[in-house]
């Protein structure tokens, strides 16, 4: 699974976060390595043209998955660690129905239930 970060000139450390988003990245989606190609995080500094000097960083995830359309999530956060980690656990959420679903539809049997409360 290849993990690709993407910022714009406001959004500082860019190495350092392409490091942390490679590790959590891979972690948090573990499960999902026989469906997920690459994963491509977009971090911007939303307010970076506002006179506001509350930051607000949004974080966008898309997950390309092998045989299926690619998941788009998107998180707004204080840090860019806590919109990379809130937008991740909406990408969990969301890879969890899609793979449940697509592989249900494959084998003919109903999607369970998620009971993941991540």
């Amino acid at each position: 699974m290849q993990v690709l970060l993407n910022t714009d000139t406001h959004v500082d450390g860019r190495q350092a976060m392409a490091a942390h988003l490679d590790s959590v990245v891979r972690e948090a989606l573990e499960r999902f390595r026989d469906h997920v190609t690459r994963v491509e995080a977009h971090i911007v500094d939303a307010n970076a043209q506002a006179s506001s000097h509350s930051d607000q960083i949004q974080c966008t995830l898309e997950a390309r998955l092998a045989h299926l359309d690619p998941v788009v999530v998107k998180d707004h956060a204080a840090t860019a660690h806590q919109a990379i980690d809130g937008a991740l656990g909406k990408l969990k959420r969301a890879l969890a129905t899609r793979v449940e679903r697509h592989d249900a539809h494959r084998n003919g049997t109903p999607a369970p239930q998620s009971t993941d409360n991540d």
